[in-house]
């Protein structure tokens, strides 16, 4: 047999070794025990022994120790157990992706969500997957703009809930929703009296909070009050409650997430003002990878999120 080339074709050899092979090593480094891992793995135990010898000698390794003590892993079987584990979760991960590929809104699926989203809009979004999607097991993970968005890229999530506003590389996305910004500043503020919408233009010479570096929020914030000439303080809070209890207490004002108003202005005295036209705001997306099977999915998670997003808009005040 030939290639395309007219040399020979290599074939790959054999491997002298099995998925199930590994799964008896993996089980006897976590029981140090031989009986109770071939017990872990419903096989007999002189079977799981045999395996695991005949895989030390194709390997030319001995992996185990077997004493009076019990099962101690040798010194050249600690790497060989850890690329076991490694190997497995590999294997593990095909065999998912595989069933995702099949119906991908079943089974285990990885979203991320940003910490300025999560406390607002997670619980609804939640609720509304289970109502909708009973087969579905979400795992979601909240983290900064710049790692969702490392982990969509390297496969170790599926698809997250992010502000378009940010850098999202080239990911792809629907929206979701806007969420306009507001204006939160003490109760005694001056900004803090009448009902018209504030212009930005009235801010100018504002002491403004923000959120630390690592928040897409801050990027935001400081978009929109670019031409107010505000001084932004040199104090950033971690978290949007944190930054709302500093407005509370009089360092300074903010702009706050529609998203966020329900849930924060109802535990700290502040006052909530709309911005006049044009109102900033970020765009809620669902995003994911260029190529990831969730692409044919993913309309009909956004039919499902898209509501949430306007249900949550809809109860701040």
């Amino acid at each position: 047999m030939s290639d395309s080339w007219g040399g020979p074709l290599n074939m790959p050899s054999p491997l002298p070794l099995s998925l199930r092979q590994l799964q008896y090593v993996v089980a006897v480094a976590d029981t140090r025990h031989f009986r109770r891992a071939a017990e872990l793995c419903a096989v007999a135990q002189p079977a799981l022994s045999t395996q695991i010898a005949a895989l030390e000698e194709a390997l030319g390794v001995r992996i185990f120790d077997r004493g009076r003590r019990g099962v101690v892993v040798t010194p050249a079987g600690e790497p060989l157990v850890a690329r076991a584990r490694a190997i497995l979760t590999a294997a593990e991960s095909l065999v998912e992706e595989a069933r995702r590929h099949q119906d991908p809104l079943a089974g285990t699926l990885r979203l991320g969500i940003i910490p300025t989203f999560a406390p607002y809009l997670l619980p609804e979004m939640a609720a509304r997957l289970r109502r909708a999607f009973p087969a579905l097991l979400p795992q979601w993970t909240e983290a900064h703009t710049p790692t969702l968005v490392a982990d969509l890229q390297e496969g170790r999530l599926d698809a997250a809930l992010l502000a378009l506003e940010a850098d999202l590389e080239d990911l792809e996305w629907l929206p979701l929703g806007e969420d306009p910004f507001l204006l939160a500043v003490p109760r005694a503020h001056p900004l803090a009296r009448g009902r018209a919408p504030v212009g930005l233009d009235r801010l100018e010479g504002e002491r403004l909070l923000l959120l630390e570096d690592g928040h897409c929020l801050r990027d935001q914030a400081l978009s929109a009050c670019a031409n107010a000439r505000v001084e932004e303080l040199g104090y950033r809070a971690t978290s949007l409650p944190t930054l709302v209890q500093m407005v509370a207490s009089g360092m300074g004002i903010t702009l706050l997430p529609r998203t966020a108003v329900a849930t924060e202005v109802g535990r700290a005295p502040v006052r909530v003002r709309p911005l006049a036209a044009p109102v900033p705001f970020r765009t809620v997306v669902l995003a994911w990878r260029r190529g990831s099977f969730l692409k044919a999915a993913a309309p009909a998670l956004a039919e499902v999120l898209g509501p949430g997003v306007a249900a949550v808009l809809e109860g701040a005040p």
